[in-house]
């Protein structure tokens, strides 16, 4: 387990966790883990942002249950994973600085307290603290692979919640597959899914790839050029360790059957 760099800091102290989890298994499997929303950790000095805990138990404060697939499904193919320890109510890994939920008012319903009448300064420090340090390692990971001309297919895990409190509507989709413009490696994946009876698969749901508000692919894949899949899976599947060692069993085979696709497609 290696830690990320960290700059110097105004924000984070020294009983706060690091922002960044990396597993490096090195460079031999085609795949690159990425999860976004792994975590649902506030620094201290935001008093747990005003909220009380089960709310930052919920979807809005984390992705339920995709750590666990992640790191699961990581270790099967060999792969490099790095993740979010903190809240994306604190600040959204996934949103471009100039997005407006960049750092949410409201989620889900939720007003966010500690996040009302923030200073520039005082955004500059988490997006500094907590933003950068996560991609700029996802950045080293991806220069070393293409400095070293090595394949690689950017997989970037999240969850959702089968239904939201301010738009109530059972999600039917167990796993959707979210994807922009390049969807070199997502209809591989998606021609396996379609082998496997009564899996419902979203195909831009419940949520899609937004090129100008999103980050992490935008930015990771569809700008770099590299392949990618993104999944959301369905958090009440995922909740519990049992759930979570499914998914990632399953992701552990549809994966590497996909690349095989891939590689005679782009042969």
């Amino acid at each position: 387990m290696n830690q990320a760099v960290s700059d110097p800091r105004g924000l984070l102290g020294p009983g706060d966790p690091e922002p960044v989890g990396f597993v490096d298994r090195g460079d031999t499997s085609p795949f690159v883990l990425i999860c976004d929303h792994a975590g649902n950790a506030v620094p201290k000095a935001l008093d747990g942002l005003g909220l009380e805990q089960a709310e930052l138990d919920r979807h809005i404060g984390i992705d339920i249950g995709i750590l666990g697939v992640s790191e699961d499904l990581a270790e099967k193919l060999g792969a490099s994973l790095v993740y979010q320890r903190y809240s994306r109510l604190v600040v959204e890994c996934n949103r471009r600085v100039t997005s407006p939920d960049s750092i949410a008012l409201v989620s889900d319903g939720t007003i966010v307290p500690a996040n009302a009448d923030l200073s520039p300064a005082k955004r500059t420090e988490r997006l500094d603290e907590i933003v950068v340090p996560y991609h700029r390692q996802i950045e080293v990971i991806l220069d070393r692979r293409a400095s070293a001309g090595i394949p690689t297919i950017l997989v970037s895990m999240h969850s959702f919640t089968p239904s939201l409190r301010a738009k109530p509507f059972q999600r039917p989709w167990q796993i959707g597959l979210c994807y922009g413009a390049d969807t070199r490696f997502t209809m591989p994946v998606l021609d396996e899914l379609a082998l496997e009876a009564n899996l419902i698969v979203g195909k831009n749901e419940p949520y899609g790839v937004d090129l100008a508000k999103d980050y992490s692919i935008p930015v990771h894949g569809e700008e770099r050029g590299l392949p990618y899949v993104e999944f959301e899976i369905r958090q009440d599947l995922i909740g519990e360790a049992a759930g979570q060692s499914e998914w990632a069993a399953r992701l552990g085979a549809v994966l590497p059957a996909a690349y095989r696709r891939f590689q005679v497609a782009t042969a």
